[in-house]
């Protein structure tokens, strides 16, 4: 195979126009001539540049709409022809087609016509045949063609051009073919998942997942793991929305924890009330609603202060100076917000290192999605846990009715508890946590583990009992023996709200009449692994 194959002859047909005139003069200049579709050969033309029309090189006119364009053999075969082969040389003398050595395509906006809202037939419009096809073609043919998809890597191209007098390396021509099957992969998955969407029974037996990188990571969950940060498709507010106004470049575990403390905070209503979250490795470590969002955090930062330090903190109204000065106080890793005043962001300026994101708006909690998580040879996908509690749909199961406060406490802390890891167990007063157990293999160790926090926080406060007394308890699964629920008990707990669903149902309910409990059932589990 050769190593430096000169550039005779370009086709270039892109929707995206960025660079494409200084890309055009500069091949141009080069002495390559340039074929093209459409408006892209317009726009060429209107800037004075000789180019050839694909119609005139195929002998046949553009028809359907452009539907019909490049899907022709001297398309195809000027790409797909092996230089030096005997059997191809003679095909393409044979039916008069001449090589094309450099294929510049971009795809229609798929992407974006569906962020945008788009109806169904215009949807259908934006799906591009001929440009895959000839993506496809060049790449495997990447040998003898040099195929460029994005024009971030115009002037790597032309670079190139320069440096071997109007010819391409092949190790460019590989890296090129490599980033052209990914863009067409990516392409597909996004059509392919917007149709399963568009299904009643979005279940398909072949499923396709891609994205675009937005950002090379120094490294993984740990330094000896690799890892980039690749955007999708979907439309949803979060750290991939988000514009980074100040601080270092986020690492692996800023993004996975800012997304865990976004999507908690969420929960909550900004025009009802103000709230904030306070994640450490992708668990809530302090939750609290309020007037304002500087009560909130104060209110959130009781709950664990020690495990806040170095955390993520997530707020669900745009951050005034006020909350701004107060979270200042403390080393912390990143915020997000949907927005930001200027005040606020002066105060922030002074600490160079704290990363600052505005994500624009709030994720949807009830918003659909899907859930993708590898395992050996396998992906597991699953819907967005957007689960809702009606409050009209809770059964009270026990002789006592929970009061007006405890109510409004339950949903708060079972709002919570779903973004919490499993078992999770969360105590929460007057709409704030005042313990979290995470991540337990027993769920009486998440309720003993919560209740001990609590009992820490409230003596590096000064106070003089825990704060969990007086408070409610969430489960995020049933109880299955009436232990946890003792345990509960025990740190001062006087109502809980769980699933229900146990085989001992009876004997967990049992003991929460003998404690003088409230027990409301949800009937919905929020198991987070």
């Amino acid at each position: 195979m050769p190593d430096i194959v000169p550039v005779r002859r370009a086709l270039i047909s892109v929707s995206d126009k960025t660079g494409l005139l200084d890309l055009a003069r500069r091949l141009d200049a080069l002495g390559i001539a340039l074929i093209s579709t459409g408006g892209t050969a317009r726009t060429l033309k209107d800037a004075g540049l000789p180019v050839e029309d694909v119609s005139s090189v195929t002998g046949f006119p553009e028809i359907m709409d452009g539907r019909v364009k490049t899907l022709h053999p001297k398309i195809h075969g000027g790409l797909l022809a092996i230089r030096g082969n005997a059997e191809h040389e003679e095909a393409r003398r044979a039916n008069g087609i001449e090589t094309i050595d450099l294929l510049v395509v971009n795809l229609y906006p798929f992407e974006e016509t569906i962020a945008r809202g788009a109806g169904f037939d215009e949807t259908i419009e934006n799906i591009d045949i001929g440009g895959p096809a000839m993506i496809r073609a060049a790449a495997k043919n990447h040998d003898h063609v040099a195929v460029v998809v994005d024009p971030a890597d115009f002037e790597a191209l032309l670079q190139e051009l320069a440096t071997h007098g109007g010819a391409s390396p092949l190790a460019f021509r590989r890296r090129m073919a490599a980033k052209a099957f990914a863009r067409t992969a990516a392409y597909d998955a996004a059509i392919s998942n917007w149709f399963a969407s568009e299904l009643t029974d979005p279940d398909t037996v072949y499923r396709a997942f891609g994205g675009k990188r937005v950002q090379p990571l120094r490294y993984g969950e740990n330094p000896h793991q690799s890892a980039a940060f690749y955007k999708t498709g979907e439309q949803r507010f979060g750290v991939a929305s988000a514009r980074q106004v100040q601080g270092k470049e986020l690492s692996y575990n800023n993004i996975n924890d800012t997304d865990a403390a976004y999507e908690c905070v969420a929960e909550f209503d900004p025009q009802e009330t103000a709230a904030v979250v306070i994640v450490k490795h992708a668990n809530p470590c302090g939750v609290a609603i309020g007037s304002s969002l500087v009560e909130a955090y104060r209110k959130a930062l009781r709950c664990d202060p020690v495990s806040a330090f170095g955390g993520i903190v997530a707020l669900n109204r745009p951050i005034d100076a006020e909350v701004a000065e107060e979270i200042s106080k403390l080393f912390t890793e990143v915020i997000i917000a949907p927005d930001a005043d200027d005040e606020a962001l002066a105060l922030f300026a002074a600490k160079k290192n704290l990363r600052v994101l505005l994500a624009g708006g709030l994720p949807d909690p009830r918003a659909p999605g899907q859930l993708v998580k590898s395992v050996s040879g396998g992906l597991l996908v699953q819907s967005r846990d957007n689960g809702y509690v009606d409050p009209a749909a809770l059964k009270v199961a026990t002789k006592r009715a929970p009061t007006a406060q405890e109510l409004a406490d339950l949903r708060f802390a079972f709002a919570v508890c779903k973004h919490v890891k499993s078992n999770a167990i969360v105590y929460a007063k007057d709409g704030s946590t005042v313990g979290i157990g995470a991540g337990q293999m027993s769920r009486v160790d998440s309720a003993r583990i919560a209740a001990r926090k609590a009992a820490d926080a409230a003596q590096a406060a000064g106070l003089s009992e825990p704060l969990t007394h007086g408070s409610v308890v969430a489960s995020d699964a049933f109880f299955p023996f009436a232990d946890g629920l003792m345990a509960a008990v025990e740190a001062g707990a006087t109502a809980v709200i769980q699933p229900g669903g146990s085989m001992r149902d009876d004997e967990v309910i049992a003991a929460a009449d003998e404690a003088g409990l409230a027990m409301v059932l949800t009937g919905i589990r929020h198991f987070r692994h």
